[in-house]
């Protein structure tokens, strides 16, 4: 959590290139059902709280916006998402269930940032041709939406790969691990009864 939480420091990976989709996704699958839920959202507050007083103090820039809580929600649902899978799913499936949470994410926080652009009148309207636009042009000044697009595709596909990759590793150890236990037992020596002496070797 220490190092996801250093990696979303300004300027350390591309805009949203980031490891937040894949974390909130695999918490859903793996953490315990009450971790699932206030880590990855107390570690996302924390450094939100964080990169807002950077801004804040560097270049006198209020980032905090109220629609940050939208994208506390749709993370709920990324963890919500995740547990609907069990840990015992394939790589593919759990790798795919990251990949489209973080789709997900992309269309409703997108979806959100046109629906309450205080500019939408003048950079697109509230109408399906100004939302496909919002989703694949976005505001001008800034890279095309679509280009954020690839890196959410990209980066949900790459960590969540890695975090399920790692969790196979562990859980492949283990079971080498349980397996070679009951063989060392069976080989060494019985232990010598009360008043009785092990035998010589």
């Amino acid at each position: 959590m220490l190092v996801f939480a250093l990696t979303r420091w300004p300027g350390l990976l591309p805009p949203n290139f980031s490891a937040a989709y894949a974390l909130a996704f695999c918490a859903g699958v793996y953490f315990p059902r009450r971790t699932a839920w206030w880590l990855p959202l107390a570690t996302l507050m924390v450094s939100d709280v964080a990169i807002n007083l950077y801004y804040h103090f560097t270049y006198g820039i209020d980032s905090f916006k109220w629609t940050q809580l939208i994208n506390y929600a749709v993370f709920g649902l990324l963890i919500w998402l995740g547990t609907g899978f069990s840990p015992r799913s394939s790589w593919w499936k759990l790798v795919g269930g990251g990949v489209f949470g973080a789709i997900v994410f992309y269309l409703l926080t997108n979806t959100a940032a046109w629906f309450f652009n205080p500019f939408h009148n003048i950079e697109y309207t509230k109408t399906l041709a100004g939302w496909i636009c919002a989703l694949t042009k976005g505001t001008a000044g800034y890279p095309q939406t679509w280009e954020f697009l690839f890196r959410t595709f990209l980066s949900g596909g790459l960590f969540t790969g890695l975090f399920v990759g790692a969790m196979k590793l562990c859980e492949a150890a283990e079971s080498a691990r349980e397996k070679e236990a009951p063989k060392a037992q069976e080989d060494s020596p019985a232990p010598a009864k009360d008043g009785q002496e092990e035998p010589a070797t």
